[in-house]
Formats: C-alpha cells, structure tokens, sequence
C-alpha cells in the first residue's frame, strides 16, 4: 500500500513516541506524555477497529483482589510483593477515576463479594481468620478501615443456592467499560494525540537514533521513541518478554425481572466472576478448566466453559430465575510467572508495559505513567 503525501505528511512523518496499543495503558501513557511534554507529537496505533484485547472486552471490574485470591498469591511470592502490587492497583484506580471521572465511565461502588460453596468450609475458614491480618495491610494502602467483612446475612437476599459463605469487600466497584474508553480516547484527543486504527504493526527495530516500524500492507515509517502496550499480544512484537496471552470468556444475559444481584462477586480465586449490568447479570472465568486451551490468542467462545458458565447460573447464582443469553464473547489478558506487570526499558528507544494479570482496569492508568517517564528520561 502507497500512502499519499498528505497521509505520510499528517499521521507518519514527525512523530516523536509512537505507542502500540490503543488500550487504557497505551491511552493513559500518551496523556502522561502529553501532560508532561506538551510539544511531543504522539501517535497510538491500534491494529483492530476499537482496542483489540482486553480494554473493551472487559468485566469491568473496578477491584484489587479477593481474600482467597490474595491468600493464594502469598503462597506463590510473598506478602512484599503481593502488597506492593495491591497498591499498584488501588493508586491506579484513584488515577483512573481522577482522570475519567465517575460519572463518565458510570463508576458505583456497590461493593464486592467472594463466594464459597458448602464443600470449601476448609479454604472459608482460612480466609476468615486472615481477614484482620488483611484488614489491617489494606488500610496502610487505602487509608480506609475493615475493607473485608463476612456478609453470610446476604447470602439469602441475592438468592443464591449451595453457597454457604460470603466475605464483602466494601472498596470494591464496577464500571462501564465503554463508557471509560470513550472518555479517555476523548481526552487523547483533545490533548492532540493521534489514533489510527486498523493498523498492525508486525516489527520494530531501535537502530540507536530512532525505531523503524514496518506495518501490514507494506506500510514503513519510524519514530524517536516506540511505547509497545499490547499486554498478551506483547511477544509478537517482543518475543523474549515472559508474557503470555490468557483468553477470559464472559456471557451477559438478557434483562432478568426483580433480580437480586447487585455488585461484584468472585469465586473459586478468582477464576470466576459475575456482577449486574442494570438488570442483566454478566459472568466470566472458566479458564482454569482448560488452561493449555486457554493459552491462545484466538478471539472465540468454546462450549465447554461457556456451558460451565450457564450450569452455574442455573446451579448457584440465579437458581430462582430463568434467563437467555444476550451475547458472549473472549478478551485477551496478558499473564507471567509472576502478576507483576512489565515496564521497562528494551533498548534506548523501545519501551514496554505489558502484562496486566487481569487487572488492566485497576492497575492500567498508573503503568501507563510509568512507562511514559521512561520514555521521558
């Protein structure tokens, strides 16, 4: 493909840091340079139509971890690192809601909840004894007291069946995913940020003064600086990163009359989870039932989890009321060895910030910042 002068002359020619990604982390990261460096020119290109992994194909939770999923984490690392990265996510999210506003991307705070079925008393009453320990850590981060809290008396008015526990995250929120792009790709562009979607980058090379990008269609340009913010798409570009694509499918319902589900609900670590949109109920997960299969970038549904989802529905969640699937669909998260994500520097003018462990709404505005004062340096 040949651009014409005036396309190479406006979207390629002078560009000073082009950013992969047109994400919340690729968003947030170009404000940040523009806020900083108000000469810079910037440009965000986006290889899908709207942002193709996990920006807009979100839960849209607004939360930082459930007790047991925090508890399972202090296994794998330790308390350090698992604290240091809860309030990664809780600074990111006052970032977000500083810079959005609550009432552009529908934030409300209805709280959280983590379910326990009957036959996990064991792993309940471990969470239960460890909620002060964990209480205590929270309110360092967020300055606000007894975060988690049991909250058996709800089991019976959401209704739900063979749940025999609940622990209540009182900080927790959710938002409108598509509200919360909108509003952030309003404020790229009104800080003079460039966007060109339908455009997939297939390599950049740092020969030291600047970064050659070679595109589909033939399409050749570069730029002084190059921000690579494709979380699990990252080792396309940059394959020697520990980043791994983790496919997260989600179904939401059709309105259901007088449904009881108001909030945010984890189960199972983590694995699963499901909140109200209005009176539609939205639920994601499954991916521990297939975790090689789940390892992929192929953006599609399998009837496996999908039917594990619905079963559970029918089983635990909404028992007392029928429903119809709207729709369904798979987002692209970006996982490692560790949740921690990657920002860094590859070489003098290459820079990434990728693998967002599920958390790209929480912790996405504050990597983004990170990653455009490296570039800055």
């Amino acid at each position: 493909m040949q651009l014409s002068y005036w396309e190479y002359d406006r979207y390629f020619k002078r560009n000073d840091v082009v950013i992969v990604g047109a994400g919340i982390v690729g968003l947030n990261a170009a404000i940040h340079l523009k806020k900083v460096a108000k000469h810079l020119n910037v440009l965000i290109v986006e290889r899908g139509f709207l942002p193709y992994g996990a920006s807009t194909r979100n839960a849209g939770f607004a939360c930082f971890g459930s007790v047991s999923e925090i508890l399972d984490d202090i296994q794998s690392t330790d308390e350090e690192t698992v604290f240091n990265l809860i309030e990664k996510r809780w600074l990111g999210l006052q970032k977000l809601r500083a810079l959005v506003g609550d009432k552009k991307m529908d934030f409300r705070q209805y709280g959280g909840y983590e379910l326990f079925k009957s036959d996990e008393a064991k792993i309940y009453d471990t969470c239960i004894e460890k909620i002060p320990f964990l209480n205590t850590e929270i309110s360092k981060i967020c300055k606000k007291k007894n975060a988690f809290s049991v909250a058996n008396s709800a089991i019976s008015d959401f209704q739900f069946k063979g749940i025999n526990g609940l622990i209540k995250n009182k900080l927790e929120g959710q938002i409108d995913t598509g509200k919360m792009m909108d509003a952030l790709i309003l404020k790229a562009k009104d800080f003079g940020i460039k966007i060109i979607t339908g455009l997939d980058i297939q390599s950049v090379v740092d020969d030291g003064l600047k970064v050659q990008i070679h595109a589909a269609n033939g399409i050749e340009f570069s730029a002084k600086k190059l921000i690579v913010c494709t979380n699990g798409f990252a080792k396309t570009l940059l394959p020697e990163l520990n980043v791994e694509p983790a496919r997260a499918q989600v179904l939401v319902t059709e309105p259901i009359k007088n449904l009881p589900i108001k909030g945010t609900f984890h189960y199972d670590c983590g694995y699963y989870y499901f909140r109200n949109i209005g009176k539609r109920i939205l639920f994601g997960g499954g991916r521990n039932l297939d975790f090689v299969g789940e390892n992929t970038m192929e953006m599609n549904t399998t009837a496996q989890i999908q039917n594990q989802l619905q079963d559970l529905l029918k089983t635990h969640i909404i028992p007392n009321h029928p429903f119809e699937i709207e729709r369904s669909w798979s987002g692209i998260m970006g996982i490692g060895s560790t949740k921690k994500p990657i920002v860094k520097s590859i070489s003098k003018n290459l820079f990434c910030a990728v693998r967002m462990g599920g958390m790209g709404v929480a912790i996405g505005s504050l990597v983004g910042e990170e990653v455009a004062e490296l570039a800055l340096e």
